[in-house]
């Protein structure tokens, strides 16, 4: 079932959410980046479910099992990853993005946070090098100046992240 634009339908994002196991393996390969072996992955969300390093056999092996023989398939057949069987390794496509903007807050605009301050980091550091390059009206400003408006820039982002997420924060730090 795909849309004209080819993103994934929001029933089908919900099912491949409804499993923690396939979150966790999901959000290790999101912080891994690049290809990984499903042993490596396995061991990663053992970890991450059990908070022990190394994760416990037994748990490893029981994480093992379920992504090969249900989570990494459904993964795959949504296309949310690249899986070869063969090889044993995997990656997430590009397709992850719609599965993980239903896990990550979003920014005002539609974009996600880490986005936002991937963007801002790129352009505050383009900024600065051009003024440090004698670039024509962006080196008229010192680029020390530059600087502190990039920093001003990431602390108002800050801010305003911190604001649109009170709540969820303030629930966190009840708990504690």
């Amino acid at each position: 079932m795909k849309l004209r634009n080819d993103v994934l339908p929001a029933e089908q994002v919900y099912a491949i959410l409804a499993n923690e196991r396939r979150r966790r393996a999901i959000e290790q390969l999101s912080s891994v980046g690049g290809t990984v072996s499903v042993n490596e992955l396995s061991t990663l969300v053992a970890r991450r479910e059990t908070g022990e390093t190394p994760p416990p056999r037994r748990c490893r092996e029981s994480v093992y099992t379920s992504l090969v023989q249900t989570h990494l398939p459904k993964l795959a057949e949504a296309g949310v990853i690249t899986y070869d069987r063969e090889s044993q390794t995997l990656e997430l496509s590009r397709r992850a993005r719609d599965v993980r903007l239903y896990t990550e807050i979003l920014a005002p605009g539609g974009a996600t946070w880490s986005e936002l301050y991937r963007a801002l980091a790129v352009g505050s550091l383009l900024v600065v090098l051009a003024a440090l390059l004698d670039v024509p009206l962006v080196s008229a400003v010192d680029p020390m100046l530059w600087t502190s408006l990039a920093l001003g820039a990431f602390a108002a982002a800050s801010a305003a992240q911190l604001w649109v997420n009170r709540f969820s924060v303030l629930r966190q730090l009840r708990l504690r």
